[in-house]
């Protein structure tokens, strides 16, 4: 499931979220709960969680930084990156490897951040101008805040696009990709398993690339009206996850399941 529009909204918890957590694990339900917001480490992530009332393991948490970093350790293993971008970045290719360098790297690596400068704009416009290859974490090109949006790393990514003429790789949603670590990540098959988020450019057209079951939820972007735009459809749409809590059922044991057709 996706977090901001499912389980939070600008820093407050969307009611039901903690029921709906808490039923699944009930259940023993195997869960992620995904952002494209890579500023934050999973610990970092709990933690703030934790404050608001809700309560996760930090294994429930995936991020588009750690869907980025493991990208890049099965394409260059232990290579270089200049990063723009905070902890839950630098940490996750650290993590893996990477070594963070702006001489020669191997890439430049975008992700979110609330401290964009010139100078470090620049200087990731001169490296991808010498060869290094470009990988932003997601393409929102804006983010929620108390105050209105604020810009988002698709933005940055579309000033340094226009200044290189070079693309990113974005490796968060809607990417499949990202949704294919996540499955690996809890061991889980696509067929038995849904996506619930609240955009349909985002969380709803990854899972359906990747063979997920979607519900989208009324809680944060979109609306009945703006989806009827799309010229694909989730599966299903519920008002919050608190219309999902009594739909939980437990696990059926595995000769009395009915037979798919």
């Amino acid at each position: 499931m996706d977090m901001d529009g499912v389980l939070i909204k600008e820093e407050h918890l969307i009611p039901g979220a903690p029921e709906f957590i808490a039923r699944l694990q009930e259940l023993d339900r195997r869960f992620l709960v995904l952002t494209n917001n890579s500023m934050y480490t999973p610990r970092d992530l709990v933690a703030r969680l934790s404050s608001i009332g809700l309560e996760l393991p930090e294994g429930a948490i995936w991020t588009s930084a750690l869907a980025t970093a493991r990208f890049l350790a099965r394409q260059r293993p232990r290579g270089s990156a200049h990063v723009i971008g905070e902890a839950g970045l630098t940490t996750a290719l650290h993590d893996v490897g990477y070594t963070i360098s702006d001489r020669n790297p191997d890439y430049v690596v975008l992700g979110e951040t609330r401290t964009y400068s010139f100078e470090r704009l620049t200087r990731a416009i001169q490296l991808i101008a010498r060869g290094a290859r470009f990988i932003a974490t997601n393409p929102d090109t804006v983010g929620p805040s108390p105050d209105g949006p604020l810009p988002a790393t698709g933005s940055v990514a579309a000033l340094i696009s226009r200044a290189t003429g070079v693309q990113p790789y974005y490796v968060g949603k809607p990417n499949p990709l990202m949704m294919r670590f996540a499955l690996n990540a809890i061991e889980a098959h696509s067929e038995s398993t849904a996506m619930i988020g609240d955009r349909m450019d985002t969380d709803v057209v990854a899972g359906l690339e990747a063979g997920l079951h979607t519900i989208l939820v009324l809680t944060g972007v979109s609306t009945i009206e703006s989806a009827e735009r799309f010229p694909y459809r989730p599966g299903a749409i519920a008002e919050s996850v608190a219309e999902l809590v009594d739909q939980l059922k437990p696990a059926q044991p595995a000769g009395k399941r009915t037979a798919r057709a």
